[in-house]
């Protein structure tokens, strides 16, 4: 690893002067669990003067009831928003989906902003560059995606054009079902987007000189039912093949609102709004189920070694509605 600065920051405002003061050269680290391994590896071309410290930032941890719902810091541990009650409780596709990230002994040191913007897992843009030389790809600032001739297999089947790594973030799918919102802090000052508006297909909208200062989750309609479901090859440690996040409400045996959000098949977090048309107004039972599965799947365009992402997707779809409407 080569030489940085190490500078701890103990307010937004000096995090975002910090990172000014060193132009473009610098970055943030909370629990550190995806960035170090960028910074051993050189992936990138560009390395860090600076890393600021934002660990020591007190405003950024926490879990707040108030009048429009839950407010979460972007420094609160994945084990906290595991074991918090009123997350079980009230919102429990994110409980799920945090503790399906990894092992126990990460999610005690990644919190849930270091989550939503860890860098892609794609393996050709994780090259090391200790392993005969980095892969410059698009998303790096030139060059095609290598996944498109090359093995695909764990790459994006829908909404993918210049990059089709995948979301590696659990927690973005299920707080995109939950209808979160995310406050951005920068130096021209605070604005506020939807979960999905943060992604794009070569990461997040944050800007050099801004971070994540909280994320703002509305209370589910009453009676609303949640699922969260993941697929991986080994279920401790691995990124997802496949996920789903569901926020049903039903309403006398009928679907009366549906959420439903696809993860791991797309750069972004993938709204599946065909399916959630396919089941509202209708009593569940398993050909609409099957129904909305399809549906949600219909779009996909997969690659030459992923084509069998679209059947699992299909069959977590259809688990966690099955999972919802008994």
């Amino acid at each position: 690893m080569k030489a940085f600065k190490h500078i701890t920051a103990n307010s937004v405002e000096e995090a975002i002067a910090l990172i000014r003061t060193h132009n473009g050269k610098a970055c943030l680290i909370a629990g550190g669990t995806d960035l170090l391994g960028v910074l051993k590896d050189e992936i990138l071309p560009d390395y860090p003067a600076a890393v600021i410290n934002i660990k020591t930032i007190p405003e950024l941890d926490h879990i707040k009831k108030n009048n429009d719902g839950l407010k979460i810091g972007p420094l609160t541990k994945l084990a906290d928003v595991v074991a918090h009650p009123l997350i079980k409780k009230r919102f429990s596709c994110l409980s799920q989906a945090a503790a399906a990230v990894a092992t126990p002994e990460i999610r005690n040191m990644a919190t849930l902003g270091g989550n939503l913007c860890q860098d892609t897992r794609c393996w050709y843009y994780r090259y090391p560059q200790h392993v005969g030389g980095r892969i410059m790809c698009h998303r790096k600032g030139k060059g095609p995606c290598q996944a498109v001739k090359g093995d695909n297999r764990y790459h994006a089947i829908m909404g993918a054009k210049v990059c089709f790594a995948v979301c590696p973030s659990d927690t973005a799918i299920a707080l995109s079902a939950l209808d979160a919102e995310l406050e951005i802090t920068g130096s021209q000052g605070v604005r506020n987007v939807s979960l999905n508006e943060f992604f794009t297909t070569l990461g997040n909208i944050l800007k050099p000189d801004e971070l994540l200062t909280n994320i703002q989750i509305p209370y589910p309609p009453k009676g609303a039912k949640q699922a969260f479901l993941k697929f991986t090859l080994r279920k401790p440690v691995d990124f997802a093949i496949a996920s789903v996040a569901s926020v049903i409400t039903m309403q006398d045996g009928i679907c009366k609102a549906a959420r439903i959000v696809l993860g791991a098949v797309a750069p972004t977090p993938v709204r599946a709004t065909d399916a959630e048309a396919s089941i509202i107004g209708k009593a569940a039972d398993g050909v609409v189920i099957e129904e909305a599965a399809e549906a949600a799947m219909a779009g996909a365009k997969p690659m030459r070694m992923n084509a069998y992402k679209v059947e699992i997707t299909k069959t977590l779809i259809k688990r966690a509605l099955l999972s919802i409407f008994q």
